[in-house]
């Protein structure tokens, strides 16, 4: 039977387990369990939801864009994004790489289950910051953090939420927990 891990990735953790240059925390300083693999990736510098599994047919329905399996994303943007701006998010914005699929954008508060982050994001008090939750059923390099700078508010934070059904609950960061494969 395959195995499923549900993983709350913290802030500068590289999404692997190895790290070629040998000084910086990876997937091994949390998950001892050999023989799975992240399935799709989660930059050093975000937060969050990552699925690992031994179970190379579910790593691909996970992580393969061309399965259009949902991830939600909290993010934490500089500037206050007005209906213009989330109306773009949603039907799509011209990246550098093309245009991105519709996504579904909205604001939110601030989420309630949401850890402090180490470091802390910086904080300038002339530029407030708010939330949305993104919704994206593609995985481009950095998608979301481009997207939102295409519409003029910058990411300060990022934290993936949910993949296809599996969500964060209210797992810690930096542990993890089997899940019963689909």
């Amino acid at each position: 039977m395959s195995r499923l891990i549900r993983f709350n990735k913290p802030f500068d953790v590289l999404p692997q387990f190895t790290d070629p240059g040998g000084d910086r925390r990876t997937l091994a300083d949390f998950i001892d369990l050999p023989g799975v693999y992240p399935a799709g990736r989660l930059d050093r510098d975000s937060e969050g939801l990552m699925l690992l599994t031994d179970d190379g047919r579910l790593q691909a329905r996970i992580a393969d864009p061309k399965h259009k399996l949902e991830k939600c994303y909290w993010v934490q943007v500089e500037g206050e994004p007005d209906a213009t701006a989330l109306a773009a998010l949603s039907s799509g914005v011209v990246l550098k790489d093309g245009r991105t699929r519709p996504a579904r954008a909205r604001r939110i508060a601030p989420p309630a289950a949401l850890w402090p982050r180490v470091p802390p994001i910086r904080v300038r008090k002339s530029v407030p910051d708010y939330w949305i939750e993104l919704t994206i059923r593609e995985g481009r390099n950095r998608q979301v953090r481009r997207m939102t700078a295409a519409v003029g508010h910058p990411t300060l934070r990022l934290i993936r939420h949910r993949i296809g059904p599996w969500t964060l609950d209210a797992l810690a960061p930096g542990c993890w927990d089997r899940l019963a494969p689909p």
